[in-house]
């Protein structure tokens, strides 16, 4: 079987076949110079913007992504999505399969879904998907991260969105959780979902705003706006869109987006290299010379990896 080709004009224009055989080199090929070349292309020509869709489990995830990927569809936007789930401790492939759950035309070659592990990343998103992120933004205007699920710890999110969509559900007890600040700091627009429960959801969004008061987000100039939403009846949906793409515009504006993705390059170089060699070989890890991480981080990942493990070889 020949090998897929990784060039990024070639998956661009060879749709849904190409790219899944390019995602499959990601996981498959890991540490490779194919694909840090590739993914390093990606990294210098981004096409879309990425919405990292978290919450905790039940609130309704699945459901919004399908709904706002058929409201980007109808508006004439590609839309990929990467649906991140538990881990098999056995297989370490996804348990769920979000992409089960989303209800997709299989002959629209605008829209791709890929289901990825977490595999044992506590962040909740592996180097593997991040990959894939970076990718996939090359490819499609909108780009869809739906996390694992997010509490004190799963924050790996914040390493591949341009714009973080935290979702709430009223009535569980989510109100004290999402106070903690860990948490409320991420997120850049909230959704409180199934507002069809009426005075419990207006209760959590007032809960939200004023624990969002209390945050120290990343970005001082924004404040996260707190929509009410509901699939079913549509209830807030116009809003959610208009808050999002209100988030969009700020990145735009003042170079915000750049300077966000440079730094989530720098930071996947660092938690790439914690995740295999621990935080000793990431320390050591800076005094090998590396490419540019901000321009070229797959590269780097790799220039430092094959250091740290020609270092491990010899002992």
């Amino acid at each position: 079987m020949a090998a897929p080709v990784l060039d990024l004009e070639a998956i661009r224009q060879g749709g849904k076949p190409a790219l899944a055989r390019a995602l499959a080199a990601i996981e498959t090929g890991d540490g490779s110079d194919a694909v840090a070349s590739l993914l390093d292309a990606a990294v210098a020509d981004p096409k879309g913007h990425v919405l990292g869709l978290t919450g905790p489990p039940g609130v309704g995830k699945s459901t919004l992504t399908d709904t706002l990927l058929k409201r980007w569809r109808k508006a004439g936007e590609s839309v990929g999505v990467i649906a991140v789930d538990p881990s098999s401790r056995i297989s370490q492939g996804a348990l769920l399969g979000d992409r089960t759950r989303l209800k997709t035309d299989p002959e629209d070659t605008n829209v791709f879904v890929r289901s990825m592990a977490a595999r044992d990343r506590l962040g909740g998103l592996s180097d593997h998907a991040v990959g894939a992120a970076a990718l996939m933004r090359a490819v499609f205007d909108r780009v869809i991260v739906e996390s694992v699920g997010i509490g004190q710890s799963e924050a790996d999110i914040a390493l591949v969105a341009d714009t973080i969509l935290l979702c709430i559900q009223p009535g569980s007890g989510d109100s004290l959780q999402f106070m903690k600040a860990g948490v409320m700091e991420l997120p850049d627009v909230v959704a409180v979902t199934k507002a069809d429960m009426e005075q419990a959801a207006r209760r959590a969004v007032a809960d939200v705003e004023g624990a969002l008061t209390l945050a120290l987000g990343e970005d001082a100039s924004w404040k996260a706006p707190v929509v009410a939403v509901s699939a079913a009846t549509g209830t807030g949906l116009d809003g959610l869109s208009d808050a999002l793409d209100g988030h969009r515009a700020h990145l735009l504006s003042a170079g915000r987006l750049a300077a966000r993705r440079a730094r989530q390059n720098r930071q996947w170089l660092d938690q790439a290299l914690k995740s295999r060699f621990g935080t000793v070989g990431a320390k050591l890890a800076a005094k090998v010379d590396l490419p540019d991480a901000e321009t070229r981080p797959f590269a780097a990942i790799k220039t430092a990896s094959d250091a740290l493990k020609a270092a491990l070889a010899r002992l």
